[in-house]
């Protein structure tokens, strides 16, 4: 049971971080140390997309699930978790492409507002 906790918490925690790596610049705009953090999460998130790699917490969730008695599962938490709400087939090696492009796009977006509107405040 225990072990089939840490799993559920290791896929919380991968949400969490998701969710960060997408938004996270939208947090440093409320306090600016968070891009600090926010950077290097968001440029890891891009680079696993763009190589097809897969994070390490997918294999630590999938080696609790086994100690828990339960199956693994075979490729990366995008596929197993996000795919299937987003998109009816399994991930491409394009669509990764374009999921990367976007966790870049979207932070650069939040970004250059956030520089844009801090510049302009600092104006007398």
């Amino acid at each position: 049971m225990g072990a089939r906790l840490a799993a559920d918490a290791v896929v919380l925690a991968h949400l969490a971080f998701i969710a960060f790596v997408v938004a996270g610049g939208l947090l440093a705009g409320w306090r600016p140390r968070v891009a600090w953090l926010h950077l290097p999460a968001a440029a890891w998130g891009a680079w696993i997309e763009w190589s097809g790699g897969i994070c390490p917490l997918t294999p630590l969730e999938n080696r609790l699930r086994r100690l828990a008695g339960e199956e693994g599962y075979g490729g990366g938490f995008v596929e197993r978790y996000l795919i299937p709400i987003v998109y009816p087939e399994s991930l491409s090696t394009s669509a990764q492409r374009w999921l990367g492009a976007a966790v870049v796009a979207i932070n650069l977006a939040v970004y250059t507002t956030l520089i844009v509107r801090r510049r302009s405040t600092r104006r007398p």
